[in-house]
Formats: C-alpha cells, sequence, structure tokens
C-alpha cells in the first residue's frame, strides 16, 4: 500500500475544506466523484478508498466488483470553486483491492503510454495542446419514445432567433459559419467565457485566451497551455468540468456534443503535439518541408496509417461523424500540409524551433482524454519505428480538388461502426508496451458497439421526410 502524503494532507488542512472528493474517469472518459469527510483522508492515502466497479460502464463483473481509488499526489489538486460547503477535489486513479495498477483504469494507461515512449529511446517526454471547442446554451432539451422523438437546442445568440418576437428581439447575432471573432454586442459570451478562463487559472489550468468560435449559437474555445500527456488529460477533464459548472452558474448549459446544429460548424479538439529529448524538440529540421524533422514526418505517417482504426478513440461517439463532412473545416482526407484545415494534420506557423509541432484536427471533444492521447502516441511511435512515410503534402483546399485528384486521396470511416470494425484489424499498435491490454480494448469496444445499435435502431426524423409518402 501507499505511503500518507503529507503535501497533500496539509493542503486540505490549510484550504480549509471540510469535505475532500475523489475525482476519477470510466472507460468512456465520464467523470464521477466519490466524497469523505476531510478527517478520513489520511487514511485513505493509505490503504484507498472503495468503489463498486459493477457500477461503472466497462470496469467489472458483479462478482469481482471491489475496486480502490487512490489519490495521485503529483496531480493537480483544487479547492471546488463550485460547493457551498468547502470541499477538496483530489484527482484519482483506479486499482485493484491489492492496491495494483488496474488496466482499465485510462489514467493507468496514460501512464504506460508516456513510460513506453521513453522505452523506446524516441523521446523524454510528448507535449499535449488541445483546442477543445463548446456551446454555451440558453436551452437543451431531448426525448424520445417508441412513436416519437424530439430534440431542441436554443441559444439566444442562435441566427435562427433574428425574427423572434413577443419581448425585445435586440438583434446583434452572428450568422451561421460567421461568429468567428465578432465583437460584442455580437458576442455576447465574452463575461462567461471570461469566468471560465479566470476559474481555470484559479484551479491550476493555466490559460492563454478565449474566444467566440465559427458557428452561430454560442460556439466557444478556451486555449489552454500545453502540459505532458497525463497531465494535459487530466487538464482536459478538469477544463470540461469547469465549463459546465460555470455556465451553470450563469443559468446556461455547455455542451462538448461534436455536432449540434445542422448546416454549421461542429467542435473539434485539434491536438497539437510534439516531441522533446532532453531540452531538444524532435520535430524541427530547418530547410526540410514546413522545417519538419525525419522523425516528425514519420511520426505523421504512423498517424496518417492508423487513423481509421485511431477514430474509435479519437472522434468515438456515432455523433462525431456528423462533424467529419466536407464545408465545415473538420478533416475528411487523410493529407498532410502546413497551416492548411482541411487536412488531418496542419502543420501550424511556428516562430522558433522550441514551437514546432503537428496539429491532427481529427479529434472532437466528446472522447476519453487519456484514451485518444495515448492512442495518437502510439501510431506515432509506430510510424516512427518502421520509418512510415505519409503521402505527399497538399497544400491546397481538399474539398475543392477536381474529382480525379480526390479519386487518390485516402478519406476517414464514416462511421463509427466502421471505425469499430477496423480496431479488430489494426490494433497491433495499441497494444504494444502493454499500453492497452486486449481486454481492455473488447471492454471498450463491447461499449462502443451498444451505441451504435442504440442509435441505429431508431427511426430518425430525416427518414420520415424522405420516406413516409412510400
Amino acid at each position: 500500500m501507499s505511503k500518507p502524503s503529507p503535501s497533500l494532507l496539509s493542503q486540505v488542512t490549510q484550504s480549509g475544506a471540510q469535505i475532500v472528493d475523489f475525482h476519477f474517469v470510466d472507460i468512456l472518459g465520464q467523470l464521477h466523484h466519490k466524497s469523505i469527510p476531510a478527517s478520513n483522508l489520511e487514511a485513505v492515502l493509505q490503504y484507498g478508498e472503495g468503489i463498486d466497479g459493477s457500477s461503472i460502464a466497462g470496469f467489472q463483473a458483479i462478482h469481482e466488483s471491489d475496486m480502490l481509488l487512490f489519490p495521485d499526489k503529483h496531480a493537480a489538486h483544487f479547492l471546488d470553486p463550485f460547493t457551498a460547503i468547502p470541499t477538496y477535489v483530489v484527482l484519482c486513479s483506479v486499482k485493484t483491492p491489492d492496491g495494483d495498477d488496474y488496466e482499465k483504469d485510462s489514467r493507468t494507461i496514460a501512464q504506460r503510454a508516456e513510460r513506453y515512449l521513453v522505452k523506446t529511446g524516441i523521446a523524454e517526454k510528448s507535449f499535449w495542446g488541445p483546442e477543445a471547442e463548446f456551446f454555451i446554451l440558453n436551452h437543451l432539451s431531448f426525448d424520445q419514445g417508441a412513436h416519437f422523438a424530439h430534440y431542441l437546442v436554443d441559444s439566444e445568440e442562435g441566427i435562427w432567433n433574428s425574427g423572434k418576437n413577443g419581448q425585445p428581439n435586440l438583434g446583434h447575432r452572428p450568422g451561421f459559419k460567421k461568429g468567428y471573432f465578432p465583437s460584442p454586442p455580437i458576442d455576447s459570451l465574452h463575461d462567461i467565457r471570461s469566468d471560465m478562463m479566470l476559474t481555470l487559472n484559479r484551479v491550476g489550468v493555466q490559460t492563454e485566451a478565449h474566444h467566440h468560435e465559427v458557428a452561430s449559437g454560442g460556439q466557444s474555445e478556451i486555449s489552454i497551455q500545453y502540459d505532458s500527456l497525463l497531465r494535459m488529460a487530466d487538464k482536459t477533464v478538469l477544463y470540461k468540468y469547469i465549463v459546465k459548472n460555470v455556465a451553470r452558474r450563469h443559468g446556461r448549459t455547455a455542451t462538448f456534443m461534436p455536432k449540434i446544429l445542422f448546416g454549421d460548424n461542429g467542435s473539434g479538439m485539434h491536438t497539437h503535439i510534439s516531441l522533446w529529448q532532453g531540452g531538444t524538440p524532435l520535430f524541427y529540421e530547418q530547410g526540410r518541408y514546413a522545417d519538419l524533422s525525419e522523425a516528425a514526418e514519420y511520426f505523421i505517417g504512423g498517424i496518417l496509417r492508423h487513423t481509421p482504426a485511431l477514430l474509435a478513440f479519437v472522434a468515438p461517439t456515432t455523433n462525431s461523424y456528423k462533424r467529419l463532412v466536407p464545408g465545415f473545416e473538420a478533416p475528411i482526407n487523410l493529407v498532410y500540409s502546413q497551416r492548411n484545415r482541411s487536412a488531418a494534420i496542419r502543420i501550424p506557423m511556428c516562430s522558433t524551433p522550441a514551437a514546432k509541432r503537428i496539429e491532427f484536427r481529427v479529434p472532437d471533444p466528446s472522447c476519453n482524454p487519456y484514451l485518444a492521447f495515448s492512442a495518437i502516441l502510439l501510431a506515432g511511435i509506430d510510424g516512427i519505428q518502421n520509418k512510415i512515410k505519409p503521402p505527399a503534402p497538399i497544400d491546397k483546399n481538399t474539398y475543392e480538388l477536381p474529382a480525379t485528384d480526390r479519386l487518390h486521396l485516402a478519406t476517414l470511416p464514416r462511421s463509427l461502426e466502421r471505425a469499430l470494425e477496423l480496431v479488430d484489424q489494426d490494433s497491433t499498435f495499441l497494444r504494444k508496451g502493454g499500453v492497452f491490454s486486449k481486454d481492455f480494448i473488447q471492454s471498450y469496444l463491447a461499449l462502443k458497439w451498444l451505441e451504435v445499435h442504440e442509435v441505429g435502431c431508431r427511426p430518425h426524423p430525416q427518414e420520415f421526410a424522405l420516406y413516409s409518402h412510400i
């Protein structure tokens, strides 16, 4: 068993917290929590806090359900800004009753990925910078039954409210695909995003900027500073927690669902990645295409080669594939390019070698970041180990290429169902270094196949528009 952490104990004592709240995520990335009196923390640090693993999707069977939460003393901890009673949040890993690492714990998988990178000798550290977009809404409702289905999203910013009567209508709304960087009063969410950004700073997630995003109806983004794989996955989970709760504090709701509006941009999570050896950036080499090193080129080759299987982890919902369509700044072709936002991998313009990185534009914020980042890293490592060269870069808008040119481009799978099938055909790279176990992959796919079935067996409203006259 682990030894108590005096530093964490003193942090809780000095904070004046009466409650300690243990946060952990399930296989799909959903955040869970369990709370104890602060006076019980020392015992938990030594022996763990029990949970019922059979009640967490994808974890344990009922006859082997006992699991333990162990706080990670190195992770970011903070006084919860949303509770009336002072509550100290502690991020945990899930372990077996013997205190051993649990193979299905997402944080443990991320830790194994980081250790494997070092073991390969390729690099000492990877840095990650995800850009998770989201919507701030005034209303979100949904319901369905055997004979009906309904959803409604609404925002005072939505251009569809420009003709609304019955109360003062002040106009000033961004049109479809015209929400990028307008000033107030068109951008009516500035103060809410500022509150989100400052709250993130207070809990230890350093931010860089916030802004309105392209879509009408309140699409937003807050940029956070890059960090190592595990720490950035931790911060991404915390980012979503803060965004959702600050929105609620303002009487709004926030969603990271990839595609909530027909005919407007969806929410992606463009992910910036670099590798470092000591203090040296490994993706920079002056004079090559976009000043990318050979290692960076192979890393890109590995990602593009394995993207069809990666999609099950980086775009893991049936809704994800409604975002991955032409014309909405979401990639559909497996190509890379400098500064080209229609490519699956973009090479951002950088002013220094240290800033040289790649931007993988396929992921969306519905993913479990621990799994998504780990899977992307493993694909890139495989590219370097096997010297996988990517197709030649394309510095044109891939949406507007002639049909004859598009025929030669590899494209993304168009459904979660197809992505899951491809994991069965291409999972060897995931199991390297024991990062993803075969049992974990099977458990994860089983949950995802259930989602495919739940959506696929229900009539869709558009089907009535197309077929009810038949």
